[in-house]
């Protein structure tokens, strides 16, 4: 393990708090491992995904001698050293042949891992269509009830969703979303089909089942097409993009129950507050009707005489004093007018 590191100036004291736990965390970092023996199939899977995960990827050229489910030591120190909380470690043996391991890291801990074999691989290369631009973020469907009911692929489905997910947003934007990856199982077999099987009860016989026994996992990539159909909603169409991967569950270890207790910890906030989407409460602050923040401001009384404005000689003081006296001359000056007119008509009648 790393010792702890006290910062010696800002710089490297905004990288420390940049690795802090957050309420809302940063994209997931992935760390790409090759064992001591890779084959052509496992690298092409390798660089696939690599090419989906990007720009949160990181790739060791080097092979390295690493077996996670035995010393998992290593992976502390790169996740520690990197500030990642994600590993694919490819390697090939004789009893385990095209394998996979996916490791989910905790406080540069590991969390759970679970290991897979590649049955058929088929590269995007393959497919002469367009791909999605790197980066950005695929729409995941899930097509099968075992991703909620069966303990194995209840946690394959948390570990790919923690892959492939990028950063939290709040809107989503149609045209950004360019491809989705489908996830899907093969022939169920009977006594996993049943409609009573639970969580509960499937857990229980998980650890006696044989992992050959449980159906494989199909992982298709498509481009969207999002065509026009005469109403607001737009017509979609799928193309393949690839890769095109076949996977089987080997291996696994689950996560422990204390340290799943630490991930899974979140501030302690009230519903009325988590509706309002003000966290702690604070004074004088509101949301209304359509989300929006709203803040009540309190001043005291203000004198407006004495408010600055703009020099102008209509703000002038005493301009209406000023206007009242031109109109009292103008009144007079015109009863005047009008008294010495009937002295002429008086004189001219007179006369």
């Amino acid at each position: 393990m790393l010792r702890t590191v006290k910062p010696k100036n800002a710089r490297s004291k905004r990288a420390l708090q940049a690795r802090e736990p957050k309420e809302v965390e940063d994209p997931r970092t992935a760390i790409f491992v090759k064992g001591t023996h890779t084959g052509e199939k496992v690298n092409g899977v390798m660089k696939e995904l690599m090419a989906l995960k990007r720009p949160h990827a990181i790739s060791f050229s080097k092979k390295n001698t690493v077996r996670p489910f035995e010393d998992a030591s290593s992976l502390e120190f790169w996740a520690n050293k990197n500030d990642a909380s994600l590993f694919l470690v490819g390697q090939s043996t004789k009893k385990r042949p095209d394998g996979l391991t996916f490791v989910r890291m905790f406080d540069y801990r590991v969390l759970d891992m679970c290991e897979v074999g590649v049955d058929m691989f088929k590269s995007m290369a393959e497919f002469k269509t367009p791909k999605a631009t790197p980066g950005h973020k695929p729409l995941l469907h899930f097509a099968s009830e075992l991703f909620d009911t069966h303990p194995r692929f209840v946690q394959l489905k948390s570990m790919l969703m923690d892959f492939f997910n990028g950063e939290v947003i709040d809107q989503i934007c149609l045209a950004g979303i360019e491809h989705v990856i489908s996830i899907s199982l093969g022939p169920t077999p009977p006594s996993l089909n049943a409609a009573s099987t639970t969580l509960q009860a499937s857990s229980s016989a998980a650890s006696a089942e044989n992992p050959a026994s449980l159906p494989k996992v199909h992982i298709r990539g498509y481009t969207i097409r999002l065509l026009k159909s005469g109403t607001r909603i737009p017509r979609v169409e799928l193309t393949p993009m690839g890769p095109f991967i076949d996977l089987t569950l080997r291996r696994h270890q689950d996560a422990d129950p204390e340290l799943l207790k630490q991930a899974m910890k979140r501030p302690k906030l009230r519903k009325q507050e988590v509706e309002k989407g003000l966290g702690k409460k604070r004074k004088n602050l509101e949301v209304d009707e359509m989300g929006d923040l709203r803040g009540r401001i309190h001043v005291g009384k203000q004198d407006l005489s004495k408010l600055q404005t703009r020099k102008m000689k209509g703000l002038k003081s005493g301009r209406d004093d000023m206007l009242m006296d031109v109109d009292e001359d103008e009144s007079s000056a015109e009863s005047d007018g009008e008294s010495e007119g009937g002295g002429r008509r008086r004189k001219r009648q007179r006369s």
